[in-house]
């Protein structure tokens, strides 16, 4: 199997656990946390340069799920990589269990940043990588941000300061699906054109497949890019990707699958 057709399965395989993890808790933002999958598999098997042993080493890369409705997707790739035993999956979002529905301060390795509250992860992203230009490190800072998120001010503030402070070292991957709680994104808020936006504030922008997982390595490999500016990728991804019941319906941000509907997507997944 060649390496891209086994990150292919690896991302199949996650979001199948995304849909039993919602089944057994109860939790909704299901298709949030499916739209996200690939840029995290593309960043943790392809990109990030950290030690699931050592997860509070000084010198490692950062990864903000700063949408941290999807934190299911975030947990599932951690355990998969070594930062916990996989066990932990099955007590998601239960009474005492470390993995809350959405992050919580220092829940489990690996998780750098209790989030939830939109428009909070770029600014200590930006946080991050300006600390490590004071202190000469010279780690990076990944932030995933949703689409809706971006109609908050702090994103927008955030942004500026980054370029204006030429922080190279950060990169922005927009998990554009298209959606948000209530409705369409681009009609709740004028967020289109979303890379001609990013541009004009001073990054440097890329317009890509958010399922794209050697597009989306490359990218995020080759941060810093040598043009002096943070990166940001708008990642055009469909919500509820890999099974057609899901993908592109926004009932799957409130529903929880019923036993059936898990069968009938692990048929899907290819995983039956």
């Amino acid at each position: 199997m060649s390496a891209d057709a086994n990150l292919e399965l690896i991302a199949r395989q996650l979001r199948f656990k995304l849909i039993q993890m919602s089944h057994a808790a109860g939790t909704p933002h299901l298709g949030s946390a499916m739209s996200c999958v690939d840029i995290l598999v593309a960043a943790y098997w392809n990109v990030l340069k950290l030690d699931a042993q050592k997860p509070a080493d000084p010198l490692r890369d950062r990864f903000i799920l700063s949408k941290g409705h999807a934190a299911s997707a975030l947990y599932a790739t951690l355990a998969e990589r070594g930062f916990f035993p996989k066990e932990w999956l099955e007590k998601f979002a239960q009474h005492r269990s470390p993995l809350a529905e959405q992050p919580a301060p220092n829940c489990a390795p690996g998780v750098e940043l209790a989030t939830g509250s939109l428009g909070h992860g770029l600014p200590v992203g930006v946080g991050m990588a300006l600390a490590a230009r004071i202190r000469k490190l010279d780690y990076r800072v990944f932030v995933c941000l949703s689409d809706g998120e971006c109609n908050e001010g702090t994103v927008w503030e955030a942004a500026m300061f980054a370029a204006a402070q030429k922080l190279e070292r950060i990169c922005v991957i927009v998990d554009y699906n298209k959606w948000q709680a209530t409705g369409r994104s681009n009609e709740i808020m004028a967020l289109a054109p979303l890379r001609d936006k990013w541009a004009a504030f001073g990054w440097t922008t890329h317009d890509v497949d958010g399922h794209d997982l050697p597009t989306l390595s490359g990218l995020m490999k080759h941060v810093p890019d040598g043009g002096g500016q943070p990166v940001a990728i708008v990642a055009n991804t469909v919500k509820g990707k890999g099974v057609s019941f899901m993908q592109d319906d926004n009932n799957w941000h409130y529903r929880v699958p019923n036993a059936d509907e898990v069968q009938a997507a692990k048929k899907e997944l290819g995983l039956a």
